[in-house]
C-alpha cells in the first residue's frame, strides 16, 4: 500500500497552458508535461528567488520532496528547450 500524497499548496497557475517554439505547427514536435507543483516550485525558486526551506513550507511540503520536483521540473524544462519540445502545464490529479 502506498503513502497517500499530500496536498500541496499552489500561489498562481501560470499564465498559459501551453508554451511552445515559434514558428512550429503542434505536430512538428513532442511534449514535455510539467504539473501545477513543478511549475510552482520553479517559479518561486528561480523566479521569486526563495530558499528551499520557505519555499517547502509555503507548499505544505517536505524540503527533501521539494528538492525531488525541482530536479524533475528542471530537467523537463532543460529537455524542452534542448529539444524543441512544448512545455505542457497540468493540474495535478
Amino acid at each position: 500500500m502506498t503513502r497517500p500524497e499530500k496536498t500541496r499548496r499552489i500561489c498562481c497557475e501560470p499564465p498559459v497552458c501551453i508554451f511552445k517554439p515559434s514558428g512550429a505547427g503542434t505536430r512538428n514536435f513532442g511534449e514535455v508535461k510539467l504539473g501545477m507543483d513543478e511549475f510552482e516550485a520553479l517559479r518561486v525558486a528561480d523566479f521569486a528567488c526563495l530558499g528551499q526551506g520557505e519555499i517547502s513550507s509555503k507548499m505544505g511540503i517536505s524540503q527533501p520532496t521539494l528538492s525531488r520536483v525541482l530536479s524533475s521540473a528542471r530537467k523537463k524544462v532543460a529537455a524542452a528547450l534542448c529539444e524543441g519540445k512544448a512545455a505542457v502545464f497540468r493540474r495535478i490529479s
